[in-house]
């Protein structure tokens, strides 16, 4: 089994960057983990927003596999408590998947497309976050989650 964020555009600030990079550190001890940047829509000030999630949606389905089980961060998703959400990650895991990818979109969300390919749609709170912050949430969250599964003490609950 094997876990990738698959990500728009690269995150600008240090600090956001150094949150994502301590978690994904911590990741790997539980299972392979690797995040996956799409490059920024070049000449998106020239675009709508529909173009943009087309654009970008082109990108994202590019570097998905068929048998991929994709789950999309999305604010019209299923909201789970940090245990809820581990026995999620269980039950998805006994499905047998090769790979989760889970996907946070860009500031306008995702086009109609990748919306028809996810297997699974995920919102971490129903308040919105800029898409670069949602990377330090989830992967906090997904290492929380693993180590809700492992019975380690990271979790108070």
């Amino acid at each position: 089994m094997k876990i990738k964020l698959l990500v728009v555009g690269a995150t600008p600030k240090n600090f956001l960057k150094e949150g994502e990079d301590l978690y994904i550190k911590r990741l790997n001890n539980y299972v392979p983990f690797e995040k996956v940047e799409i490059p920024d829509i070049k000449n998106a000030k020239s675009l709508s927003k529909d173009q943009i999630k087309t654009e970008e949606g082109k990108l994202l389905l590019q570097k998905l596999n068929n048998i991929d089980f994709v789950v999309l961060l999305d604010e019209r998703g299923k909201e789970h408590r940090s245990v809820e959400f581990a026995d999620w990650l269980q039950n998805v895991f006994n499905q047998g998947p090769k790979q989760i990818v889970f996907v946070v979109g860009g500031p306008y969300g995702f086009s109609d497309e990748v919306y028809d390919r996810a297997n699974a749609k995920l919102a971490l709170s129903k308040m919105t976050f800029s898409h670069q912050m949602i990377r330090v949430f989830f992967v906090e969250q997904l290492y929380r989650g693993f180590s809700i599964l492992k019975n380690e003490p990271y979790h108070h609950e």
